[in-house]
């Protein structure tokens, strides 16, 4: 392992050396800036795809699998393909005020849609779909369609998502869209790409602007309704612009970077990071139909041994799983490992047993460690506000400032809030001034409400660690605060592998406690029962419940002070719920919206005599 002091140069000029700004202000806060300034932007990100459709026409751009193998577009096919749909919406009076919605999945359809929506000044807006296909009430589904008022409505298949549609049927008066063109009253998809493109969609183009309204990103509206974040086209170009001048290696990559990737478009990091990542550098995207839950992960398995992607992109769930299927598959570790530039990690802190299991496989396989990067950022920063381009000693070390972004850190009791404010950060929220408001301060900072510590209180430019969510920490009767997010990490890699995520509990008592959402498989695994074995036999099972109480007790042993370890657990049969805002399709657990469903299983932490309880000894 490199030293700390090498750590935060660049290894084999992979990146930009991190040069920050700290400037202490006499209010207490903190002004981080990059030295490096942000070079021009593109105009818009249709300039990327006509740039690598004039450049490299054959090149392949998007692929998905189709049975044994890939089926895809390339760059100068995609480009035909967008410019054909992008005449059909302006001819359907599509424009600023009347977006495109999106409800499927990524698909290649998908892709060009939303392509041709931005070419010529069309917000898209893609929503999870399982907002649509998994929720029983559509209740945010509705809300979503009321708010955006859309011109046209996309599905990849009628059939699946027939009860949604009938669903909001009354709310807009869009034209629906099906992918598989099935004869009813929706217009085939195959029409769009057979319109003739005319001058309408130059012009079209010609008018879009850096100011001009790309995407609207729904937020996971775990504490609310979900609110329309509006991302423009600056918002896009100049994160792309950025990071391009971090990751100087992206240039040195023959045919443009590769990845297997299924994080959905739904969300910015999926979205504005990975799918624009591929499109602004001119190299290929896969898409993973696979996703890191049971029974789905084998896809994603199966696609990384046919295609081995440049960089690696994962939530920590999944690469709880890739870690699994590493240690047992020599060839797709070597496979991977020999392959991959880097690794990256986002959407929350991957915990340590993780990092220092992929860290250990890399040094066998290819005689290196892994490079292991992150980032931070949100929806409303499209997303990149922070990136480490460098090597950090540990998980959790979200970077540095990009170039043309400043981060302000407040004092917030015992932490540091950040707050962000750059070309990259959204000018408010879709038809919501109030939202918009009161989401800035006077400086106009965005609000994020996240903390985060340096790693090097001296050295500014070896990163910052993310400190968990200012209104997630609470206090023990004690007046003792409790560090919400690093206690979560902490605790998932205590009972490893059985819990899947923590949820912590013990507000004002005298101890901590955790609900922890627990990964099944690992716990049939542990328990030695058949996949035929309910969950409520897994979760009661005596080895399950030893194990628990082992890592509590590891925990404990590690810890300093009653703030950092809990004294009782509780595991949930019920998954988080998406319909009641406890988790985004993600994988993030929203602490206080599963705390105030769950009251029950809180109150139940606290009584002694509860049989399902796990109890430290």
């Amino acid at each position: 392992m490199a030293s700390a002091e090498r750590q935060i140069l660049p290894v084999n000029s992979m990146f930009a050396e991190p040069a920050i700004d700290a400037v202490r202000r006499d209010d207490g806060a903190i002004i981080l800036r990059s030295r490096t300034p942000l070079a021009p932007a593109a105009r818009c990100s249709g300039e990327w795809l006509e740039h690598w459709a004039r450049s490299v026409p054959d090149r392949t751009f998007l692929a998905e699998r189709r049975g044994d193998g890939w089926t895809g577009l390339t760059y100068g096919e995609t480009r035909a393909q967008v410019r054909a749909a992008a005449a059909w919406m302006l001819a359907q009076g599509l424009g600023p005020d009347r977006p495109l919605a999106i409800l499927s999945d990524n698909s290649i359809a998908h892709a060009v849609l939303a392509l041709a929506a931005q070419h010529v000044g069309v917000p898209v807006s893609a929503i999870s779909p399982a907002y649509s296909l998994m929720s029983t009430d559509h209740e945010k589904l509705r809300a979503m369609i009321r708010l955006l008022d859309p011109g046209a409505i996309f599905v990849a298949q009628r059939a699946p998502f027939a009860p949604a549609l009938s669903a909001i049927e009354s709310l807009h008066r869009a034209t629906i869209i099906a992918g598989d063109g099935d004869g009813t009253s929706a217009v085939p998809l195959q029409s769009l790409i057979a319109t003739t493109p005319g001058p309408e969609v130059d012009r079209a183009f010609a008018a879009v602007t850096p100011d001009t309204v790309a995407k609207l990103l729904f937020t996971s509206g775990s504490t609310g309704q979900p609110k329309a974040v509006i991302n423009t086209q600056r918002m896009m170009t100049t994160s792309q612009q950025a990071k391009a001048q971090l990751w100087t290696f992206l240039r040195e990559v023959e045919g443009g970077p590769v990845i297997v990737d299924w994080l959905p478009w739904s969300h910015t990091f999926g979205a504005n990071h990975n799918f624009n990542l591929v499109l602004s550098q001119g190299g290929s995207l896969y898409i993973d139909g696979g996703k890191p839950a049971p029974g789905l992960f084998d896809t994603s398995l199966a696609n990384l041994r046919s295609k081995v992607p440049t960089i690696y992109f994962n939530v920590p769930r999944g690469f709880d799983m890739l870690v699994a299927a590493l240690k047992t598959d020599d060839d797709l570790r070597q496979q991977f490992f020999s392959g991959v530039r880097c690794i990256f990690y986002a959407a929350a802190a991957l915990p340590q047993n993780l990092w220092d299991a992929l860290n250990e496989m890399s040094l066998a396989s290819v005689g290196r460690p892994a490079p292991l990067l992150s980032a931070w950022g949100a929806t409303e920063t499209s997303p990149l506000a922070t990136d480490c381009h460098f090597f950090a000693e540990r998980a959790g070390n979200i970077g540095v400032p990009i170039p043309g972004t400043e981060l302000k850190l407040v004092p917030s009791g015992e932490k540091l809030e950040i707050r962000v404010r750059g070309p990259n950060v959204t000018p408010g929220y879709w038809k919501a001034p109030e939202l918009t408001a009161a989401a800035f301060d006077d400086e106009g900072f965005y609000k994020i409400g996240d903390a985060v510590k340096f790693a090097d209180p001296e050295h500014p430019e070896r990163g910052l660690v993310f400190d968990g969510r200012i209104t997630e920490d609470f206090k023990l009767s004690s007046g003792t605060w409790v560090n919400v997010g690093a206690l979560r990490i902490a605790g998932i890699a205590a009972l490893a592998p059985l819990a899947q995520d923590i949820v912590v509990a013990g507000h004002g008592t005298d101890e901590v406690h955790f609900l922890v959402v627990p990964n099944i498989a690992a716990c049939r695994s542990k328990a030695a029962l058949a996949n035929t074995a309910s969950i409520g036999e897994v979760l009661a099972h005596p080895a399950v419940r030893d194990a628990i109480a082992e890592g509590m007790a590891k925990l404990r042993m590690e810890a300093v002070g009653s703030s950092r370890y809990a004294t009782r657990a509780l595991l949930m049969a019920e998954p988080p719920s998406l319909d009641a805002g406890e988790i985004t399709d993600k994988g993030y657990i929203n602490q206080r919206a599963v705390l105030s469903r769950r009251s029950d299983l809180v109150a139940r932490l606290q009584d002694d005599t509860a049989s399902d309880l796990i109890r430290l000894a």
